[in-house]
Formats: C-alpha cells, structure tokens, sequence
C-alpha cells in the first residue's frame, strides 16, 4: 500500500500544504491550511468503486488496468508552525 504525506508550509503570502512537491492554493491563515490538509488527507483514504481506467507511459504506449477502489494509500499530515 502506498504512502501520502501531506505538509503545511508557508507559501506566497499565506500558507498551503503540499504533495510531492505540489502545493495547494494559498490560504491566509496556518489553521485554514492545516484543515484543508487533513480533510484532503482524509477523503484520500475513502474507498471508491472499482473502475477500469486507462492510460499512456512515457513511451506513448496504452494500458488498461483495473483500478480497485478499495486500494486506497495511508495518508498523514506533517504540521510546521
């Protein structure tokens, strides 16, 4: 099972979290970005439907894969104040 972690950091004016070096929109306040994290946290780890999905590699070649909604990553949230 895969890992998620997502990080309140600073960011622009504001606050924000991140994912894999992706950062979330901005938030005025450290408590509204830490919120935004944990609930984002959270409803990543809530199991959907099982789907058949499909998608390109990095050598331009399809795939098709069943996608169990059950597999969900663990998630957890790193605060810095």
């Amino acid at each position: 099972m895969s890992h998620v972690t997502y990080k309140v950091v600073r960011h622009e004016d504001g606050w924000a979290y991140t994912v894999d070096g992706v950062f979330s929109e901005s938030f005025p306040s450290h408590a509204e970005a830490l919120h935004a994290a944990r609930r984002a946290a959270g409803e990543q780890r809530v199991p959907g439907q099982t789907e058949t999905i499909e998608y390109e590699d990095e050598k331009g070649r399809w795939h098709t894969e069943l996608a169990p909604g059950r597999d969900r990553p663990e998630t957890d949230v790193e605060d810095s104040p």
